[in-house]
């Protein structure tokens, strides 16, 4: 099994990664086989289902799409310019995407949301058709945003994902249990090991400028976060309060208000500031996935601001680390909160966080796999319950728990020798099952728990 780094953790747009981000890709997929194919097209067409029908507007699925088909992707996503194209694509009826040139689609009639025919792959159900002057449709396809930002179409999620082609890798570890005695066997960490498969992909100096990126955009995200005020959109007429918490610390620094227990503070402020970005629209990184964006950048960013061992040379290996037990949770469970909760999405995120936590504070791989087990385990059955739908409630405070759970977690762990009565597999396979259980109330839909409990207008 190889999943890169760069497939855990992809720059991206909010709010979400399977609602947002994945069916933005999944347009770009389409318009990549309309630019083949021998049938030229003259208009385009979209229906959304399951989750992405329930919790669409909340999570700018609609926003999404139109501009997925008209040529925009999340890596390279710029706000104003989409606003700009949303206008003009409203107003004129049509998409221009490049190589295909203008197509007839009107966002109100040609995007529809379909409640009541949820598609048998995934919650995250969307199909795209091309239709000629007529308006016949002449091509479709079904694509299925599986969480995290990927997005397989109807055959390739029946054949059991996208087919990893590139050269063997010298680890190729599928479960924590493997990983730990691949480790044992060769005398490495867990992150020397992903770096070891990394390179069958890519030069080291590219590996490096790659994990540099991914941090830079993490960070840039946290301080935009931490430095803005005001109301998040969406209609919650939420506050932003990353920037007024971090104030507030500031103010208390070197005075007798300062208790210990207030770093937890400051990993709250950290993950918040992620996630009001998130859920304000802006750049982020999936890490495993939007909703759960704030986590691992949060404890990062309290490694290197608090722990006075820490050193920014490291932040790759921190970011190696967490890869890997995120590949294992996506490839034995899953990360998406419309197949198992937020217990895929947070919870996965604090496990990440908790591993690399442990790796950067000089744990062997079995105190990574612990501390990986802990967090993920104190997450188990965690529902995702957006208000209106919203990536805002209980979302953004979510993932400041998320992080100071991986902090304790990988604190914890280093108490210990490694040895610990429940493995890292054995949560994972449980948080599987759990999603199996849980009701669809529960599971990105806002039809259940705080969505329908708390007053939403």
């Amino acid at each position: 099994m190889f999943l890169s780094v760069f497939e855990v953790f992809k720059v991206g747009v909010g709010p979400s990664s399977s609602h947002t981000m994945g069916p933005m890709v999944a347009a770009g997929r389409f318009l990549e086989t309309l630019r083949t194919s021998a049938f030229k097209p003259h208009g385009l067409r979209a229906s959304l289902h399951g989750s992405l029908a329930f919790t669409g507007v909340g999570h700018a699925t609609d926003r999404a799409v139109i501009l997925g088909l008209a040529g925009f992707e999340p890596d390279t996503y710029d706000m104003a310019r989409a606003e700009a194209a949303l206008k003009e694509i409203r107003q004129e009826k049509r998409v221009t995407p490049d190589g295909l040139g203008p197509l007839s689609f009107d966002p109100e009639a040609d995007l529809r949301f379909d409640y009541d025919t949820p598609l048998p792959g995934h919650a995250n159900g969307l199909r795209l058709y091309a239709t000629d002057g007529e308006g016949d449709v002449i091509r479709h396809e079904t694509y299925y945003s599986i969480g995290g930002g990927f997005v397989l179409t109807e055959a390739e999620l029946a054949e059991g994902g996208s087919k990893d082609d590139g050269p063997s890798v010298p680890y190729p570890f599928r479960s924590a249990a493997e990983m730990l005695e691949m480790a044992r066997t060769d005398g490495k960490s867990v992150a020397e090991m992903k770096r070891a498969n990394e390179l069958t992909r890519m030069s080291s100096a590219e590996l490096d400028t790659g994990l540099q990126r991914i941090w830079e955009v993490m960070n840039e995200c946290m301080e935009r976060g931490l430095s803005t005020e005001g109301e998040l959109p969406g209609g919650l007429n939420v506050r932003r309060r990353a920037a007024a918490i971090r104030a507030g610390l500031e103010a208390e620094r070197g005075t007798n208000l300062t208790a210990p227990h207030v770093v937890n503070d400051w990993i709250s402020a950290y993950a918040m500031a992620v996630n009001e970005e998130n859920a304000a629209g802006g750049q982020v990184v999936t890490a495993p996935t939007n909703g759960a964006a704030g986590v691992v950048p949060a404890t990062i960013r309290y490694w290197m601001d608090h722990v006075p061992s820490a050193r920014s040379s490291r932040i790759g290996e921190f970011l190696l680390t967490a890869s890997a037990i995120g590949a294992l949770i996506k490839h034995n469970a899953s990360i998406s909160g419309a197949e198992c909760g937020c217990q895929a999405e947070v919870g996965s995120a604090s496990a990440m966080a908790a591993g690399g936590m442990a790796a950067v504070l000089d744990g062997t791989p079995e105190q990574v796999e612990n501390a990986a087990e802990i967090a993920l385990e104190h997450h188990l059955g965690m529902t995702c319950d957006p208000v209106r739908g919203l990536v805002q409630v209980p979302c953004i405070e979510r993932n400041g728990l998320g992080a100071i759970k991986a902090v304790s977690a990988a604190s914890l762990a280093l108490r210990g020798d490694g040895k610990h009565f429940v493995p890292l597999d054995a949560a994972i396979e449980t948080m599987r099952q759990t999603g199996e259980d849980m009701s669809k109330k529960y599971k990105e839909t806002a039809l259940g728990g705080l969505a329908v409990n708390v007053p939403n207008c």
